[in-house]
């Protein structure tokens, strides 16, 4: 058994170092090894078990292939359950996990109730002690965020920030963690005022606790970039964004999916700027690193394709945009099925695109479809079918089909109405 111990140790450390890398395939080879060797050594029912469940979960789910890690993620679950309790801190993490793979999903509603049950495994087995208690309100406020719950979040992020300043102080990495939670949930809700101070804040403790070569610093830099981005403080964001493509370009390096994304931030800031002849090819070298790294069916890379081909439309480079478009339609199609709102999406991007190109006949079909994927998936009050409606209103007047374009104008109005009260616009 010890010969198979040391292997595992080994086994498991480098499922670590790939996973760090970003080499998540390679990963999940090695991690699949570790998981049946560890259940022929200990039993499908010891706690090294789940936790080797628990990193496959990891893995699929930091690959974008949801409904691979899910059944993971719940094994390890029922295993932790039977070998530690459900008040033991491992089932918390492991429900913690899950409900983050839910927030990405879009599962908003999964996500808080898991983050509300984990918070109180957290508060009754700790007392409310530091430090994974803070870490537990900090992942609800985030979850609250994506719900739109800023009068939730914003409690749970200061309440998180006061338990490390008391513990900790204020020049531990650890309260720079929760400054920059608090950071995001303010950009997130335009709060800027608020958030610009905070993310300086935890930039300098980042700076002179880790270190200008140190991640965190580098996240902190990219914070504050995005937060001038979103501010349209483009002079200020752009050698902020330069600054973390230089540090990510040494470490992990040009290869790795990390790069890729601050790749993409700076393009995007171009985007934003109107420099679209610095913008296409950056976007060109993200979707090169993505195919290489993370694959073509990765989210990240579809996402890659779906925004160059944003980029062309907003050129009007619509020979361009098109094929990609279609590529990715046919994609989420695979991924996600017909019924899914994300594909809805996609079918409402295609048809703007024929709709900008004039070919009406072609976009009409589109956003019928869409519509009707919503009205089904989201329901007849959801933002999103109500975006349906007025596109399809749109086209229809674009068409002089008036008869067919204001009942649907009058529908999304009532809609609205009916939502945000009768001063709404």
């Amino acid at each position: 058994m010890d010969a198979n111990q040391d292997t595992l140790a080994e086994l498991n450390q480098l499922v670590a170092r790939l996973y760090q890398q970003g080499k998540y395939k390679e990963a999940l080879h090695i991690a699949h090894q570790s998981a049946l060797l560890t259940k022929e050594t200990f039993g499908a029912e010891h706690p090294d078990y789940a936790d080797c469940l628990n990193n496959l979960a990891l893995l699929y789910d930091s690959m974008g292939a949801y409904e691979k890690a899910e059944p993971f993620y719940t094994l390890a679950l029922q295993v932790t359950k039977k070998a530690r309790g459900e008040n033991h801190p491992d089932y918390a993490a492991i429900l913690n996990n899950l409900a983050l793979m839910y927030d990405s999903m879009g599962a908003y509603e999964k996500a808080e109730l898991l983050g509300t049950q984990v918070r109180q495994i957290q508060k009754k087995v700790l007392d409310g002690d530091y430090p994974d208690y803070a870490e537990s309100l900090d992942s609800l406020a985030l979850m609250n965020d994506s719900l739109g719950s800023y009068e939730k979040a914003e409690p749970l992020c200061m309440q998180a920030l006061q338990l490390r300043k008391d513990e900790l102080g204020e020049n531990h990495p650890d309260y720079a963690e929760s400054l920059n939670n608090l950071v995001l949930l303010y950009a997130s809700f335009g709060v800027y005022e608020k958030a610009e101070p905070l993310c300086m804040q935890a930039l300098q403790i980042r700076k002179n606790v880790l270190g200008e070569d140190h991640p965190d610093y580098v996240q902190s830099l990219n914070t504050l970039a995005g937060l001038y981005h979103s501010m349209e403080a483009y002079e200020k964001a752009e050698p902020l964004y330069l600054q973390v493509l230089e540090n990510m370009k040494k470490t992990p390096g040009e290869d790795h999916s990390g790069y890729a994304q601050s790749l993409s931030d700076l393009a995007a800031l171009y985007y934003s700027m109107g420099a679209y002849e610095k913008a296409e090819p950056l976007y060109l070298q993200v979707l090169e690193i993505r195919k290489k790294a993370l694959g073509e069916d990765h989210p990240d890379y579809v996402q890659g394709l779906n925004t160059l081909a944003g980029l062309y439309y907003s050129m009007e480079a619509y020979e361009k945009a098109e094929p990609l478009y279609l590529q990715v339609l046919e994609i989420r199609k695979k991924a996600l099925g017909e019924d899914h709102p994300g594909y809805a999406q996609c079918l409402n991007d295609l048809a703007a695109l024929y709709y900008s190109m004039g070919a009406y006949e072609k976009a009409e079909p589109l956003y019928l479809q869409a519509l009707e994927i919503r009205k089904k998936a989201l329901g007849e009050d959801h933002p999103d079918y109500v975006q349906s409606l007025n596109s399809l209103a749109g086209l229809y007047y674009s068409m002089e089909a008036f008869e067919k374009a204001e009942p649907l104008s009058m529908q999304a109005m009532q809609i609205r109405q009916n939502a945000w009260g009768e001063d709404n616009p």
